[in-house]
């Protein structure tokens, strides 16, 4: 008998405050560890579809189509739209030292 499997998929468990700043903390570090901004592209993107894109569209003071477009695969949003998007979840972009000895 086949082991059945659903692929995964994030957005269902974005269902609280909490949960969306703890995934949005880890995808912040795996960028800087992996040097990769589209991880964090791509978690923007899953928070915005668990909030629902319009929603998050009129939170962030964007249209929905420039929302899609900039967090879609292959997106590059600006940094004012990051800092929209945060700001309308009710979080802040923070420099954090990544050598604390330094």
């Amino acid at each position: 008998m086949p082991l059945e499997t659903i692929p995964f998929d994030p957005a269902r468990y974005l269902d609280t405050p909490e949960a969306v700043e703890e995934y949005l903390i880890a995808s912040f570090e795996d960028a800087a560890e992996y040097g990769d901004p589209g991880i964090i592209t791509k978690a923007l993107g899953n928070v915005a579809r668990a909030q629902g894109m319009t929603r998050m569209a009129e939170d962030a003071e964007l249209s929905r189509t420039a929302l899609y477009r900039a967090l879609s695969a292959d997106g590059r949003p600006e940094l004012s739209t990051i800092f929209k998007v945060m700001q309308a979840l009710g979080l802040r972009l923070a420099p954090v030292r990544m050598n604390p000895a330094a």
